[in-house]
């Protein structure tokens, strides 16, 4: 699936003052998120595309408002990888060209990432153009690293870069995982000892 930001571009300036981010409420705010994402990325998305993101993870997706206008969103997930750790994904992030330059898009990632480190996700990943230096500057501004090249991974051919971001641990975590490891050495204690009791001989 191709994901990317707003490559940059001049445009009108807009005012910041009256800005607000609204976490994503319901099926009343999707024709909201398809009509920013259809005008400004390059990826065609069909409806189930959109209602597979934001019915299993509203909470992921935020709308920036200038007064009552949309202007920007981002609409991510969060699930299992590879049955081991919470991964999040950023999947859209679109800002208004009139907006951009003045850290919307940022803003916008960075709520979303708040959500997923509540939810215990351990990193976050996506894809961004490799020509879109606008986006690439914004994720690398925010901690990401460049993972891998993907080739001709967009329908217009044009490569991507799979981007990741390693999430601190939530305080739970870090007990659980602790926890595990205690009992995981006590468990190993338990067998040692016991191997050494049955090789010892019989006295008699």
């Amino acid at each position: 699936m191709a994901e990317e930001a707003g490559r940059s571009q001049s445009g009108a300036e807009a005012s910041t003052s009256d800005i607000r981010y609204v976490q994503y409420k319901g099926e009343e705010d999707l024709p909201i998120v398809m009509d920013l994402v259809d005008k400004e990325l390059s990826e065609p998305y069909s409806i189930f595309t959109y209602r597979y993101f934001l019915q299993q993870w509203p909470h992921l997706c935020y709308i920036a408002y200038d007064g009552d206008k949309p202007f920007g969103t981002v609409v991510c997930k969060m699930d299992m990888h590879r049955d081991r750790a919470l991964r999040g994904y950023v999947a859209m992030l679109v800002v208004d060209k009139a907006y951009r330059g003045k850290r919307v898009g940022s803003e916008l990632v960075k709520m979303a990432i708040r959500e997923m480190i509540a939810g215990d996700c351990e990193e976050v990943v996506l894809e961004a153009e490799v020509v879109n230096t606008g986006a690439l500057k914004l994720y690398q501004g925010l901690g990401f690293v460049r993972d891998k090249r993907l080739h001709r991974y967009y329908l217009n051919g044009v490569d991507a870069y799979r981007l990741k971001l390693l999430l601190p641990l939530s305080e739970e975590k870090k007990a659980a995982l602790a926890a595990a490891e205690a009992a995981e050495l006590e468990g190993a204690a338990v067998d040692a000892g016991a191997v050494a009791a049955a090789a010892e001989p019989a006295i008699a």
